[in-house]
C-alpha cells in the first residue's frame, strides 16, 4: 500500500532523546542514566516536549522507540529493553495480565480523538458527516495515514473506508507510512493537490505544516485512552514511575489539553 521503506526502518531504531545531557562512558567517568521507553506514536509529541524537565528532574535521558501499537507489542515481546511502555489502555491491560507489565503500574495519560488533517494554508474541508467525509475523500488524490495493520488511527480508518464502500476505489492513492507522525510530515512536504491525512489528533497537531481539519463525523468515531505502565523487565523502574508523574500529572495538564488530549471521562 506505498508503504515508505525508509520509514519502515526507522521504525525500527531507537531513537536517543536527550536528557539533561548526552550520555558519556569512559574511564572514570560518569554514565547518565537512560530510561529505555516503549511509545505509541500518538504520545510521541508529549513525551518530546516533556523530555527537558524529566532531565532536570532526574538526571535521566530518554532511550525511546515511537510507532504503531501493534510493533510496540512486538518489541516488548521480542526482548527489547524496555523499562516504561504507553499504549493503548485496552493493550496495557493485555500485556498486564499476560504478566508483561506491571498492573498495579498502570496510569492512563489522555484520551486522543481520530481527526482529518490538509496541509497548512489549505482550505479546511466539510468533514461533519458521513456524506461530506466520503465525498472529500472522493476528491482526494492521495490519501495519507498510518499502517492499516498494526496502528490503532490506521486500523480504525481503513475501517471507516470500507464501511463507506470506498476502500478499493481509494486503495491506489494511499501513501501508508508505520506510524502517523511520520504520515504527517510526507504530508506536509508532499507536493500537489487534493492531498488529505488521517491519524491520531495529537499527531496531526504535533506536526509542522499541517493542520487539523476536525475530528471524524460521530458515527466513525475513535477515541482511544492512552495508558503508562512499568515493565516487569525494566532495570530502571523508579525512573520510568518517575515520567509516568510528569505525563499524568497536574503541571502537564495544560500542554496534554494544547496536544490535543482530552480529559478522560
Amino acid at each position: 500500500m506505498g508503504k515508505d521503506r525508509a520509514d519502515i526502518r526507522r521504525e525500527g531504531r531507537t531513537v536517543i532523546v536527550a536528557g539533561s545531557g548526552d550520555r558519556r562512558v569512559g574511564d572514570g567517568e560518569p554514565v547518565t542514566p537512560g530510561l529505555a521507553l516503549l511509545c505509541a506514536g500518538a504520545l510521541q509529541g508529549l513525551v518530546m516536549a516533556l523530555r527537558q524537565d524529566y532531565g532536570i528532574r532526574t538526571g535521566a535521558s530518554i532511550e525511546g522507540r515511537f510507532g504503531a501499537v501493534g510493533a510496540m507489542k512486538e518489541a516488548l515481546l521480542a526482548g527489547e529493553p524496555c523499562d516504561l511502555m504507553i499504549v493503548t489502555d485496552s493493550m496495557v491491560e493485555a500485556l498486564a495480565a499476560d504478566g508483561l507489565l506491571l498492573g498495579e503500574s498502570r496510569t492512563p495519560i489522555g484520551l486522543v480523538r481520530t481527526g482529518i488533517a490538509v496541509r497548512t494554508g489549505e482550505r479546511l474541508p466539510d468533514v461533519s458527516d458521513a456524506a461530506a467525509l466520503k465525498s472529500v475523500l472522493l476528491a482526494t488524490r492521495a490519501l495519507y495515514f498510518p499502517d492499516p495493520i498494526r496502528s490503532t488511527a490506521g486500523i480504525h480508518f481503513a475501517g471507516v473506508l470500507r464501511k463507506l464502500e470506498i476502500l478499493d476505489e481509494l486503495e491506489p492513492r494511499f501513501r501508508t507510512f508505520p506510524n502517523g507522525a511520520t504520515a504527517m510530515r510526507e504530508l506536509a512536504a508532499s507536493e500537489g493537490s487534493d492531498r488529505l491525512g488521517c491519524t491520531q489528533v495529537t499527531e496531526i497537531k504535533y506536526t509542522p505544516g499541517v493542520t487539523l481539519v476536525g475530528p471524524l463525523p460521530k458515527e466513525f468515531e475513535l477515541a482511544t485512552v492512552y495508558s503508562a505502565a512499568v515493565s516487569c523487565s525494566a532495570r530502571q523502574p523508579e525512573l520510568a514511575r518517575a515520567f509516568i508523574e510528569i505525563l499524568a500529572g497536574p503541571d502537564s495538564a495544560q500542554l496534554r489539553r494544547d496536544g490535543g488530549f482530552d480529559a478522560l471521562p
